[in-house]
């Protein structure tokens, strides 16, 4: 498993008109949780093993970020037991076939996110949802659904980790395929923070950020960005500003463990 990503995704465009996300920096605590997140995604880039060895971080990344985003589905198996293909579990089976694809979509994105989305969702579902089913998004997406892609393609100056936050929030709260949202969702906020220059070599593991902070928090999070309120928003972004921390550092482990050998 390996994302094969570029190693200097470009960042979008600012816009040229008024920034619809620059007021979300003024929410309590975001601005500062964002440099913080941005800080310790730079540290991590800079770690000298990535000079030769990022396509391994990336590789492990992969691995522990899929282990990641199932257990926040309430599938929790150990990275030994993956290691040694014991686990036919389909959320787990699902999360490993989208780590495993992230690297081959970057590109794409940015410019057809629906695109992604439902190719996200075939991945992720596979074994859970009907043929039929498979990336199609229900009904009730409608124009919020629209929305969300706009959100992905739009210029904004925004800190990328703020826009990887609502595109993850967004997806969870539409669940527009109705099975597998959760792991679709995860993907798109690390496919966000991967194109818009957070992490363009995929080394860090902001799932292993969420599963460290805990389950019960992620959901409460979420729960607050749902209510849509200014102080629900801000929650949800600083958790995933604090998320993106911890998965930094989980990299930094990673490049450790490979200089070790």
């Amino acid at each position: 498993m390996t994302l094969p990503v570029r190693s200097g995704a470009a960042r979008p465009a600012r816009p040229s008109g008024p920034d619809p996300l620059a007021p979300l920096l003024d929410l309590p605590g975001v601005r500062d949780a964002a440099d913080a997140a941005r800080s310790a995604v730079d540290r991590l880039l800079g770690h000298r093993v990535l000079r030769r060895e990022s396509a391994g971080v990336s590789t492990e990344s992969a691995l522990r970020g899929a282990r990641a985003s199932a257990a926040l589905e309430g599938a929790d198996v150990s990275l030994a037991e993956l290691r040694a293909g014991r686990v036919d579990d389909p959320v787990v089976q699902g999360a490993l076939r989208v780590s495993a694809a992230l690297g081959s979509m970057t590109d794409t994105w940015s410019r057809a996110p629906g695109q992604v989305l439902a190719r996200l969702h075939v991945l992720a579902a596979a074994d859970l949802a009907e043929p039929a089913q498979l990336g199609r998004p229900g009904p009730h997406a409608g124009p919020r659904l629209g929305g969300l892609l706009g959100l992905v393609t739009g210029a904004t100056a925004a800190p990328a980790v703020v826009v990887a936050a609502l595109v993850h929030g967004e997806v969870v709260a539409l669940a527009p395929f109705g099975t597998g949202d959760g792991v679709v969702a995860r993907a798109a906020g690390r496919l966000t923070g991967i194109t818009r220059g957070l992490d363009p070599k995929a080394v860090s593991v902001p799932e292993v950020g969420f599963a460290e902070l805990g389950r019960d928090a992620y959901l409460s999070a979420l729960d607050a960005y749902a209510g849509g309120t200014p102080a629900g928003v801000a929650t949800w972004i600083v958790h995933c500003c604090r998320a993106t921390e911890h998965g930094a550092l989980e990299g930094l482990a990673i490049c450790e463990s490979l200089l070790r050998g």
